[in-house]
Parts: structure tokens; C-alpha cells; sequence
């Protein structure tokens, strides 16, 4: 899709950039011992309810393990990121588990394309924040008109408390938690997230979600920082 002259470029590199096929698996086998992915998804599936007639979108698909597992439970799921060489990765992936209902795209939030009400439920999870936040709004319009009426939409992404007195000593502490966890390898991205990318605060995401369209069902926060919204097309 071109590009109108005044409109964001999602498709630049904004953080971390994992640009071809070798780092990416490197960073899906640091995240597999890091996170307990596999009951990520146990929960998150509990919450939004799939069914074998759902139609799923994921924006943001990194390494395509979400994709993959809800596309057992589902009829079909349209996979989108802005990462070539994720793509490529989640691609062979699925491949290699036999998974043939997920339709793949180059694209993002704002480039994506597919006609009105065409969802059941969309996800994203930990995409959101390469957006600066009147490109959220227009993101977040657009995620609203793809889904049918009363469909559900799950968001995931880095979001910041509006209750802190001092953010020099929020995000030192952050840092150091990362450090001590034994993820030290992490704390350069985590670093670069703050200072590069676009997460935003918590009262301003969710005048965003309910403002383009969204009733909130529920919010959760873990880690100080990363919040869930599960959100319902009002």
C-alpha cells in the first residue's frame, strides 16, 4: 500500500531492530527461556475464547507462536507484521507444524487492509507502542472497523503509570530488576524501549481505546509496566 505524503511510516525501524532470519531465531530461543510462553497463551485463549468458527487477526506477529497455537483452536487467522525477517521466521515455523489456515502479511496497523467487520476477535502484544500516540488513535480506528459487531480485541504493550513521583528512579528500578533477573541481556533493549519508542501513559491509552471506538472489559497490570486491555467493539 503507498503511502500518502503526510502519513507515519510504520514500516522504518523504530527500537530494537532484528532485520534478518539468525537474529530473530536467536531472540525467539532467549525469549523461550525467559517467558513461560506456552501458559501466556493457555491464559490469553482463556480470556478472549477462540472457537473453531472464530476469524483471527494478529497485528504484530514476531515470531508467529501466538499465531500458531490460536490458529489450532480457530477457522482461520490473518498474521501482519512489519518485520520481513519475522515474517519469514513465523512463516517456516508453521510450516514445520503442519499449520496451513494462517494467511500471512507484510504490513502493519496502518497498511494493512481488509474489508469492514471481517473479525471475531483481533490481538496485538507488544506492537502497539512503535506508534506515537495520534497514530494509536488512528490504529486503533481502524482495528475497530475490521472487527464485527461485538468482537473482541486484546491489547498487550508497554504502557506507563500515571501515579509515579519520580520517573528517574521508576524506570532505574526497572532496569535493575531486569539486571538481577538473570535477563541482563535484555536491560540495552529495555533501555532503548524508554528512550526510543513511543509507550505511552496509562489514562492516555485508554482515552485512546474508548474514544476510537472500544468499551473496556478489563484491564490487568503485571510488572509494573505491562498492561492487558480486553476490550469489546461498543
Amino acid at each position: 500500500m503507498a503511502l500518502s505524503e503526510w502519513q507515519y511510516n510504520e514500516l522504518q525501524q523504530v527500537g530494537v531492530n532484528y532485520s534478518n532470519f539468525e537474529e530473530v531465531a536467536r531472540y525467539d530461543a532467549r525469549m523461550q527461556k525467559l517467558r513461560d510462553i506456552k501458559s501466556e497463551i493457555l491464559k490469553l485463549v482463556a480470556v478472549t475464547g477462540p472457537t473453531a468458527e472464530s476469524t483471527v487477526l494478529e497485528i504484530g506477529i514476531g515470531t508467529g507462536e501466538f499465531a500458531i497455537a490460536v490458529s489450532k483452536l480457530a477457522k482461520k487467522v490473518v498474521a501482519v507484521d512489519v518485520s520481513m525477517a519475522m515474517l519469514d521466521y513465523a512463516k517456516k515455523k508453521a510450516a514445520e507444524k503442519n499449520i496451513h489456515n494462517i494467511e500471512f502479511h507484510h504490513s502493519g496497523f496502518l497498511t494493512f487492509n481488509d474489508s469492514p467487520e471481517q473479525f471475531d476477535i483481533i490481538y496485538t502484544q507488544l506492537a502497539l507502542h512503535h506508534l506515537p500516540d495520534f497514530w494509536k488513535f488512528i490504529a486503533l480506528k481502524k482495528i475497530n472497523t475490521l472487527l464485527k459487531k461485538g468482537g473482541k480485541f486484546f491489547l498487550k504493550d508497554v504502557v506507563y503509570p500515571s501515579n509515579i513521583q519520580n520517573y528517574d528512579i521508576f524506570f532505574a528500578e526497572i532496569i535493575k530488576a531486569v539486571k538481577d533477573s538473570g535477563a541482563a541481556e535484555f536491560m540495552e533493549e529495555y533501555i532503548v524501549h524508554i528512550r526510543d519508542e513511543f509507550s505511552t501513559l496509562d489514562w492516555i491509552m485508554e482515552d485512546i481505546l474508548t474514544k476510537s471506538g472500544f468499551a473496556i472489559l478489563r484491564a490487568d497490570v503485571e510488572n509494573s509496566i505491562i498492561y492487558n486491555y480486553l476490550c469489546e467493539k461498543a
